[in-house]
């Protein structure tokens, strides 16, 4: 079992969030302060294999959280940080990886995150779907377009994925808590 699998299956990321039968393995996330979550990213993928990339291949990028409010009450979870679809990574990788190309705006525009102090470590599960080929199209009334905080809310990034056809082809998560 590789580095990552053991830590998605050790924070049980895997199943919560991904069923173990689809559990793929990139570099393990790590916990990291809150503070440095607070701008939305850019993108950086360090393939493992040529089959992500490529001449007209789009991707899905999900950020979830499977334990809100709490791990030991995630009757919220999962929410839904971030929703951005249409990425392509550049023909040549290289070893350190490459920033993707994010040709327009968020589904769901990126929003922070927010674990509520008291409520410990939450995991904050980042997950990389390959898109049919045609890229997808998501109906503007659909939840992801919906960007208020309590229409985040119990969301399954799974059955999302399930609906709009995409291949789970990467995952890694971070850890971190309110500053209390």
């Amino acid at each position: 079992m590789t580095d990552l699998i053991t830590a998605l299956s050790k924070s049980e990321i895997i199943p919560d969030i991904i069923p173990t039968s689809q559990a793929q393995s990139n570099p393990p996330g790590e916990k990291i302060d809150r503070d440095t979550t607070l701008e939305e990213p850019d993108i950086k993928v360090t393939p493992l294999s040529d089959t992500v990339g490529g001449e007209g291949k789009t991707y899905t990028l999900v950020m979830t959280d499977p334990d809100a409010p709490s791990r030991a009450d995630p009757k919220f979870g999962e929410w839904r940080h971030w929703v951005i679809t249409g990425i392509t990574f550049p023909t040549s990788k290289g070893k350190e990886g490459v920033i993707v190309h994010k040709p327009k705006a968020s589904s769901t525009p990126y929003h922070p995150p927010g674990p509520p102090p008291g409520t410990g470590l939450h995991r904050y599960a980042f997950l990389l779907f390959e898109e049919p080929s045609g890229s997808i199209t998501i109906h503007p009334d659909a939840a992801e377009y919906q960007a208020a905080f309590e229409k985040r809310r119990k969301w399954n990034a799974m059955n999302f994925a399930q609906h709009h056809g995409l291949k789970l082809v990467g995952a890694t998560f971070f850890l971190t808590k309110a500053n209390e």
